[in-house]
């Protein structure tokens, strides 16, 4: 019996269907298994074997590894490199800040932790770092990109370009510095959990030393407090440093998933939880941060807290800044991955605009700048700078508690029956 035309055609087409299916089946597949073995090989590089671990309540785990068989060390210019294990200069004027934000009048012995601590320490010799985990690998658009910012997430305060802005979704609500040649810079940061719209956008709030143009060979170094889904798999907030010498192309990355910053603190693990967190309006807490250049060998050091000296980007890893800084910034940095005409509801610090005030917006207080003469001092001619003040804010202030100081940041997106819509 003869197939007749019209069921002819429709098989041919079915197994032709077929055949291009599963081709692209196999290619997906392909590029899954590509992907999963990448990751693997990865996973090998970057977890060190611990000495101890330890498990944290949020998840995390927490590997003690040996100072000398950290992930700085896999970099070639540091193959025979001497841990510097303090600097050699701290700057001028540096004091002690308690964790607890007051009020002038208030006191309290309450400080920040990490929730890891909850569940043991690292001894002496080795130094904490959160392991990484596949689906953390696999979350990034690629392997090679995992740990890594997206170009183009500097501000350029004077002179943003709005297409530079859309293209990039990055926004901010910053206070800065520029004109001088500046080596070092310190905050108080409060510290909240904002909500995360989409799990590949962030919410950040840190301080920026900047060197050299806004261009492909932008020198930073970052650190502060962030929550990112995407990086880490949850919306907890934590302690990160980043750093790049060529603009977040190909140099560096967030904490200690790359070759280049050295530690040598054994108690504070770089991108795990931080707690307690602030509370709309109840108990506020913030943590202090100082990036400085040491005078004399020439790396930039970075300090949490009063107690806490946590290690240093060696000189060589950079360009501009293996002389100077050339501006700072301090502030909240979001994500915006909404499609045109729309706009992200992921918060930036707290949630709500800055004119709320203390135990509502988010702030930094007691900003400073170490100068040529390695002197910590409060920096002259602040900025302020925001893409779109109606979804973030920013409002400079200053009094005799907390010297230069700026309340930030919003709710993002808007109900529309307010009239500050994002």
């Amino acid at each position: 019996m003869g197939v007749p035309a019209g069921a002819y055609g429709a098989v041919v087409a079915a197994l032709i269907c077929y055949s291009l299916c599963s081709i692209a089946a196999t290619e997906v597949a392909g590029g899954v298994s590509r992907k999963q073995t990448a990751a693997q090989k990865h996973l090998r590089r970057i977890n060190k074997p611990a000495v101890k671990s330890v498990q944290s309540p949020d998840g995390d785990v927490i590997d003690c590894v040996h100072i000398a068989h950290q992930p700085a060390f896999d970099h070639p210019f540091l193959k025979n490199h001497t841990i510097q294990l303090r600097p050699a200069f701290y700057p001028e004027g540096l004091y002690g800040d308690s964790k607890i934000a007051s009020k002038p009048s208030e006191k309290s012995s309450s400080s920040i932790d990490q929730l890891w601590h909850q569940n043991g320490r690292c001894p002496e010799g080795t130094i904490p770092i959160r392991r990484t985990k596949r689906e953390d690998v696999l979350r990034s658009s690629s392997v090679k990109r995992f740990g890594k910012k997206k170009h183009r997430t500097i501000p350029k305060p004077r002179s943003a370009d709005p297409e530079l802005i859309n293209e990039s979704g990055h926004q901010h609500a910053i206070a800065y510095v520029e004109g001088d040649k500046y080596y070092g810079a310190k905050a108080i940061i409060n510290v909240w959990e904002p909500s995360i719209q989409r799990s590949n956008e962030f919410s950040l709030s840190q301080l920026w030393i900047l060197g050299g143009s806004f261009g492909e060979d932008l020198n930073s170094i970052e650190a502060g407090w962030q929550v990112s889904p995407d990086l880490y798999g949850d919306n907890n907030t934590r302690l990160f440093t980043y750093w790049t010498s060529d603009a977040y192309q190909a140099t560096g990355c967030y904490n200690l998933l790359c070759s280049g910053f050295i530690q040598i603190n054994s108690n504070i693990a770089m991108g795990a939880s931080i707690s307690p967190i602030s509370e709309y309006s109840g108990s506020q807490y913030d943590i202090s941060i100082l990036v400085w250049k040491d005078p004399k060998e020439g790396n930039w050091w970075m300090q949490f807290g009063s107690d806490y000296v946590l290690g240093y980007w060696p000189s060589f890893l950079f360009s501009y800044l293996a002389d100077s800084a050339s501006m700072i910034e301090w502030g909240g940095e979001v994500v915006n991955s909404e499609p045109d005409g729309e706009h992200t509801a992921t918060q930036m610090g707290s949630g709500h605009f800055p004119e709320e005030g203390f135990g509502k917006a988010s702030y930094f207080r007691n900003i400073q700048i170490v100068d040529e003469s390695n002197n910590l001092r409060s920096p002259k001619g602040i900025g302020a700078f925001t893409e779109q003040s109606n979804c973030y804010d920013v409002q400079t202030g200053n009094n005799g508690d907390w010297g230069s100081y700026f309340y930030y940041g919003g709710p993002g997106e808007m109900p529309i029956v307010n009239t500050r819509n994002g």
